[in-house]
């Protein structure tokens, strides 16, 4: 007689995502942290660190990339942008590592400041990228 309507909550992360997830922000902010020591300091080895550690942050988002994009076209409601936003985020932040490992590619005395302003971008991104996949914003039954 009454019909009962179960809330539609976001499923959580797959473990395995939620993984290559949890390496895009403690990679990308890492970057950030020694390229401000680096400016700081210019001692060559904080450069070296955060080359090394955009490196890292571009392998673990870029499988968490492949899953986000997997996610587009799994079972989610018609019309919910959520997996759209989350995987433009995601790529975002994957481009945006990419021309810092190129500014990083550099010599070291060559990489102040765009290294530092594309550090803080990426790191930022994936911040945002890592705040919406945990948060549940997405809306991918499992």
């Amino acid at each position: 007689m009454f019909a009962t309507f179960a809330p539609s909550h976001p499923r959580p992360l797959h473990p395995l995502h939620s993984i290559l997830l949890a390496f895009l922000f403690p990679l990308f902010l890492g970057a950030l942290v020694s390229d401000i020591a680096y400016w700081r300091t210019m001692e060559i080895q904080w450069a070296n660190f955060a080359s090394w550690l955009n490196a890292g942050g571009l392998l673990g988002g870029g499988f968490a990339l492949l899953w986000a994009f997997v996610n587009l076209f799994g079972g989610h409601a018609r019309g919910d942008r959520r997996p759209v936003f989350y995987f433009v985020v995601v790529l975002a932040t994957w481009v945006v590592g990419f021309i810092n490992a190129l500014v990083h590619a550099k010599d070291a005395w060559a990489t102040m400041p765009e290294a530092l302003y594309m550090s803080a971008i990426a790191a930022a991104l994936a911040l945002v990228a890592t705040w919406i996949g945990f948060s549940g914003f997405h809306a991918k039954e499992y």
